[in-house]
């Protein structure tokens, strides 16, 4: 069955963060328009690829998204648009960004390159941070990084989950926002388990969750398990279409593609002190007071050199 379409132009998405929310909207349900996974997958890397030089031809563009040209056009006559052309113009915006800076492979890129290349591949490395932070930037929105304060620094209490290359995402943000306010810490430090976890939580208290391609599925049980009783779910994740947004009440996205052999979390990692810095802004005078006795035992337990 073909998926909803709006009934004319006029409501297809007219700018790139109207496209971004109507992503995020199908993947949690929330829309009329239906679209099938398949075509959700399409639909976020589209959005990832903003100003890509992939997306000046559509051949180009299906060969890189390794789908049929006829997919990408029905998907954009799906959104509202007449014509591919239309929702084109959304997705370059006023610049394009080099793709040759991403690379999709990533373990071959190191494990192939030249031993006297060394400080090249490092260059190339930092280079393609700096761009995933940049990308990041121009899609993070103030009313985003409000939201995530406000309700954070307004729970009763904040548990933090994320494992494998996340359990340091969780960690370092569980640090700053514990530098905040009280009854901070990671789901997984219960000693009785994720369940007990869970279980000590009440409604209206904030779970902070993370993942990236490839996804984890017991932080997705996780989120989905929060959610359905009635925990406020904000994940940090780096699609629209990620299984994570679907049991969220609100998601930041981040890209990571580099050169690195792994998923990289520079981005992710810096992301956390943008968020850390919103709930010290937000907080006023409740966060300054905090800082100050954090301050206060530090010295008493003279736990720094000086």
């Amino acid at each position: 069955m073909a998926p909803d379409a709006p009934s004319s132009t006029e409501h297809a998405p007219a700018d790139l963060e109207s496209l971004r929310a109507l992503s995020l909207a199908i993947a949690r349900g929330e829309s009329k328009l239906h679209l099938g996974p398949k075509a959700q997958q399409v639909l976020s890397h589209l959005i990832d690829l903003r100003g890509d030089p992939a997306l000046l031809s559509i051949s180009a563009l299906a060969e890189r998204l390794e789908v049929n040209p006829s997919t990408i056009s029905r998907l954009a006559r799906s959104l509202g648009y007449t014509r591919f052309g239309e929702l084109q113009r959304i997705l370059l915006g006023d610049t394009l960004t080099p793709s040759h800076s991403f690379y999709r492979q990533h373990a071959s890129t190191a494990l192939s390159a030249d031993r006297s290349d060394l400080l090249n591949q490092a260059h190339q490395l930092a280079d393609e941070q700096c761009r995933n932070i940049s990308r990041f930037l121009e899609n993070l929105r103030a009313d985003e990084l409000e939201a995530f304060a406000n309700a954070t620094m307004a729970a009763g209490r904040v548990r933090l989950y994320g494992v494998r290359q996340f359990h340091a995402f969780v960690s370092f943000l569980a640090y700053g926002l514990g530098m905040l306010r009280s009854d901070v810490s990671l789901l997984s430090d219960c000693s009785h388990g994720i369940a007990e976890g869970l279980a000590g939580m009440s409604e209206g208290d904030v779970l902070v969750a993370a993942s990236c391609r490839p996804y984890t599925r017991e932080v997705v049980n996780v989120c989905k398990a929060a959610r359905s009783h009635g925990i406020r779910v904000l994940v940090v994740t780096d699609l629209s279409n990620s299984p994570l947004v679907r049991h969220s009440d609100q998601a930041l996205l981040v890209p990571h593609e580099t050169s690195f052999i792994s998923n990289s979390m520079v981005a992710f990692l810096s992301a956390v002190e943008c968020l850390v810095n919103a709930c010290a802004t937000i907080s006023g005078e409740s966060a300054a007071t905090a800082l100050s006795r954090r301050d206060q035992f530090i010295d008493e337990l003279a736990i720094e050199l000086r």
